[in-house]
């Protein structure tokens, strides 16, 4: 997914994502941070100096409050103004996490795998030959022929998978 765009959230989105995590319940930054690596499959991870910056202007926005709780670390809850901006954006919000079951960005978390680097040269061979078969030929049916030995490919691999 690299590829194809620069990163799991879009501009806009974390302030959303937030305030979405925190419909289920006040929770610390460090929960929060943790639920959005869980919630993009793993390919997000979030920083300290990204979530608590947007926690300060969702609490300056008035859209969570914070209280101090086990002395140092400070619970984030909605506000009705939070509810009130995710109900206004809803689409938004639920096109958010649609992206990580996608197949753009669903499953890739497994590629930040360093045991997956193992395989990820011939991987990308086997697409450059795919890709440059498909483009250098006249076959109308080149592209299908293609896609059918790649499914093969997926299945077998997946087949693999099953016997762990």
């Amino acid at each position: 997914p690299w590829a194809w765009k620069a990163r799991f959230f879009e501009t806009g989105d974390i302030p959303l994502a937030l305030l979405s995590l925190l419909v289920e319940g006040p929770k610390h930054g460090y929960e929060l941070m943790k639920e959005l690596e869980r919630r993009s499959g793993g390919l997000y991870k979030a920083s300290a100096g990204t979530v608590y910056p947007t926690l300060q202007q969702l609490q300056d926005e008035e859209l969570v409050i914070s209280e101090s709780a086990d002395g140092a670390r400070r619970v984030y809850s909605l506000t009705g103004a939070g509810r009130e901006r995710l109900d206004r954006n809803a689409d938004r919000v639920a096109a958010i996490w649609e992206r990580a079951q996608d197949d753009e960005w669903g499953g890739w978390a497994d590629a930040m795998d360093p045991r997956a680097a193992e395989v990820m040269r011939p991987a990308f061979r086997l697409m450059r030959a795919a890709l440059g078969s498909v483009a250098r030929s006249n076959d109308p049916d080149r592209a299908d022929r293609v896609r059918e030995i790649l499914k093969r490919a997926r299945r077998e691999i997946q087949k693999l998978g099953k016997e762990d």
